[in-house]
């Protein structure tokens, strides 16, 4: 794996330890939820869907974390497919937001955008 693909491997898996806990355990500050939603109102009936979608971006970061380790440990043949993997997770979860839900496009493209440098830095 080429340098940035590994640059990028780490931007987006800082981007998604930062979304763990905004979304996990600081989702109930206004200018948190107006961060990640544009708007500062609560829904207290989504509160498990928030908690546990904030770990799903902690285990996507550590994920990557992983096959960066595999990478640099001896082991590329496993590291990349882990990072390849999560990288076409991530592009294909920002465009699900983007589609369910255009106005938070800025949201999807911090997802979407660090790992489609990924692929399409490995697709060359």
């Amino acid at each position: 794996m080429d340098a940035v693909s590994q640059v990028f491997a780490m931007v987006a898996a800082a981007v998604h330890l930062m979304a763990w806990p905004l979304e996990s355990f600081l989702y109930g500050h206004p200018r948190v939820r107006y961060l990640l939603t544009g708007n500062t109102a609560d829904a207290p009936e989504v509160r498990l869907w928030r908690f546990n979608v904030g770990f799903y971006n902690l285990f996507l970061a550590l994920g990557l974390v992983a096959g960066l380790v595999l990478l640099h440990t001896g082991h590329p043949a496993s590291g990349r497919p882990v990072i390849l993997y999560i990288g076409a997770f991530l592009v294909a979860g920002g465009t699900t937001l983007f589609v369910s839900e255009p106005r938070l496009w800025r949201v999807a493209l911090c997802q979407a955008v660090p790992a489609a440098i990924i692929l399409a830095t490995e697709a060359f």
